[in-house]
């Protein structure tokens, strides 16, 4: 079975035990901008993405911050 590459936020959600959905119904945000998000480590998304998904994951814990997922 291949191993599936995963983002940092992918890795992230995948130890949290917090699905690719849950945080795109917090976040609001649409589901392929999220499986893009946890599935492409290349893949840069705009600042107001970012804001949406830091402010989600927050919720989970309040001292995570933008770089320690994103290149920014």
């Amino acid at each position: 079975m291949a191993v599936k590459k995963r983002s940092k936020l992918g890795r992230f959600l995948d130890r949290q035990g917090y699905s690719q959905t849950e945080l795109g119904e917090v976040a609001k945000l649409n589901k392929n901008t999220v499986s893009k998000i946890c599935n492409d480590p290349t893949y840069t998304p705009s600042v107001v993405t970012i804001k949406k998904v830091m402010k989600a994951l927050k919720k989970l814990d309040p001292k995570l911050k933008s770089e320690d997922f994103f290149d920014i």
